[in-house]
């Protein structure tokens, strides 16, 4: 689930997505939420920091994350808003001009692995290009109905998220695997765990980070020098966190796709918005909702997305 933010003024509205999915947060927020002293009238600069200033959480949330989620939520409802005032474009704003989006079908391979999934989205979406997250059960025979298909741009491992792991020798091995075969693809988010962590260095010049990456000094104390970056907007919380963010990768040129955070609406726009200034021509992961049930519909949007051809706001609509 997700919560939608409105923040209203001057005969608009704006919206902001927050992403946190745990009911009992999100009631204590709509009980909450209209005694938040946000009325006056600010620029973007003051009003984030009064955001800052102030404790959005009736109660502390359960992961100390879950706080850069809602001040995003805030922050981009507010430039929507903004905009939507003076009847301004974020693209225009930044004197960007926005481009088609390259997406990508991110999903898991069900339990037990299998390509099912994929074979299906392909008899109806042969064009369809995919971010799949790797599984220890991977066989080499699953591996290479993959390759054939030439449609993964992206391997997920999953790696940098904490998660408890089982059997380390079939970790290993689906490492030794899948670094064989997928010879172009990103490899996102390895584990850095001995042995593994060698494998994975001689192919450092594809391998990204994204559930480290918080703020631009981050790219600092990646385990790997970091030379690609998932760049997920409401993981980093804030406008100029994220500008940050972009600005630091431009100048060191590395390269950059774009994700969400489960974002179900308004949010989901925002994410293909920004994708169409920054990094428009990469593999994000920034598929149309939709291509997130398990059977896929035959009318869903091909990729590329074209842009809004009249964009106000911070919104992508359409």
């Amino acid at each position: 689930m997700s919560t939608h933010f409105r923040l209203r003024g001057g005969g608009a509205d704006g919206l902001g997505e927050d992403i946190w999915p745990f009911a009992e947060d999100q009631d204590a927020l709509l009980s909450a939420g209209p005694s938040l002293p946000l009325a006056g009238e600010w620029t973007m600069g003051a009003f984030c920091a009064h955001l800052a200033a102030l404790d959005q959480w009736p109660e502390p949330p359960s992961w100390e994350a879950a706080r850069r989620y809602r001040n995003w939520a805030f922050e981009s409802a507010a430039l929507d808003l903004a905009l939507r005032q003076n009847k301004r474009a974020l693209p225009e704003l930044l004197g960007l001009e926005p481009r088609p989006v390259r997406f990508v079908n991110s999903l898991g391979l069900g339990d037990p692995p299998s390509f099912d999934a994929i074979a299906r989205r392909l008899a109806r979406y042969p064009e369809l290009r995919f971010k799949l997250d790797a599984d220890p059960r991977w066989t080499p025979d699953l591996m290479d109905e993959l390759v054939v298909t030439d449609a993964v741009d992206i391997v997920d491992f999953k790696g940098q998220y904490g998660l408890e792991i089982g059997d380390r020798a079939a970790l290993a091995q689906m490492y030794e695997q899948a670094l064989h075969r997928f010879r172009d693809v990103i490899l996102e988010d390895p584990h850095d765990l001995p042995g593994i962590d060698k494998l994975v260095a001689s192919h450092v010049q594809r391998v990204s980070y994204d559930a480290p990456i918080h703020e631009a000094g981050d790219l600092d104390a990646t385990p790997l020098p970091a030379r690609i970056v998932n760049v997920k907007p409401s993981r980093i919380g804030s406008l100029a966190g994220l500008l940050d963010l972009y600005e630091r990768c431009e100048r060191h040129g590395l390269r950059m796709y774009g994700g969400g955070m489960g974002e179900l609406g308004v949010g989901r726009g925002q994410v293909q918005l920004l994708a169409s200034m920054f990094h428009a021509d990469a593999p994000n992961d920034v598929a149309p909702t939709a291509f997130n049930d398990a059977d896929l519909s035959d009318q869903l949007p091909s990729s590329p997305l074209a842009p809004p051809a009249d964009p106000v706001g911070f919104r992508w609509t359409g």
